[in-house]
């Protein structure tokens, strides 16, 4: 944490201006500084959905039947209140950040293990979602951060309105990829069936195999940007390539 120090303003609360109001906290808030707390939570079935407000979220697979969690919070206010919950509410994880008063820091991340087999679905309206080595169907929204996911063979469905989106290492047969605003990249390590990655403003890179080398049905288009095609193509192949930029550069390129 950083060092605690005191800092004097001037605070309207109430309608009465206070002056010289003396602020004692612990700085910026910065949870990899807090100790780190664990629960594991009983997941019945075979999907998960973590639902988060305000918070860093990692992901990754783990073993036994519970979700495991690991938290890190940190927090400080001034006339108010900080702390974070947790809770498994039938599959769904809901994690949350509580931060309230005249003046407030707070930051969260959590780690979560998820049982081998389960299909994943996150939400988080604010923070980066970071996850790897998934083997079933993975969906990521974000409203306010970045998404990268690696190392996965499950389909995968990402999405920020607010991020840039990185898919990479990754052998899943379906990817779609969207940011609002923010640069998609998916490089991929087999031949998938269909990618789609689009952005209303930032630039899309879509990697392909080199090996085997089979043509995809490509449909590459920029409003405002250059496109650019380096892969063999065919309309009529079974494997389909989309990518589209309202504001940015396309490429669709072999890897290597």
């Amino acid at each position: 944490m950083n060092p605690r120090r005191t800092a004097r303003t001037t605070l309207l609360v109430g309608g009465v201006l206070l002056a010289g109001v003396a602020l004692t906290g612990c700085g910026s808030a910065n949870a990899d500084d807090a100790d780190p707390e664990h629960k594991a939570f009983a997941l019945s079935g075979q999907e998960l959905t973590v639902d988060s407000d305000n918070s860093e979220l990692e992901l990754v697979p783990g073993e036994g039947k519970d979700v495991k969690v690991t938290r890190q919070f940190s927090g400080w206010t001034v006339g108010g209140s900080s702390s974070a919950s947790w809770e498994m509410e039938g599959h769904t994880l809901k994690l949350r950040q509580h931060c309230s008063g005249i003046v407030k820091q707070c930051e969260s991340k959590h780690r979560i293990e998820v049982p081998r087999g389960v299909k994943v679905t996150v939400q988080d309206d604010n923070g980066g979602i970071q996850a790897s080595g998934f083997d079933q169907d993975l969906k990521v929204r974000s409203s306010n951060g970045p998404i990268r996911v690696k190392d996965s063979s499950g389909a995968l469905d990402l999405s920020s309105s607010n991020g840039s989106v990185t898919a990479t290492g990754n052998s899943s047969p379906r990817v779609k990829a969207h940011s609002s605003n923010g640069n998609v990249a998916v490089a991929l390590t087999k031949v998938p069936d269909s990618v789609e990655a689009t952005n209303n403003n930032g630039n899309v890179k879509i990697e392909l195999p080199g090996t085997p080398r089979v043509p995809y049905a490509v449909d590459a288009h920029s409003d405002n940007g250059t496109a650019k095609v380096d892969v063999p193509t065919d309309n009529t192949s079974k494997h389909s390539v989309t990518g589209r930029s309202n504001n940015g550069n396309v490429r669709v390129v072999t890897a290597g």
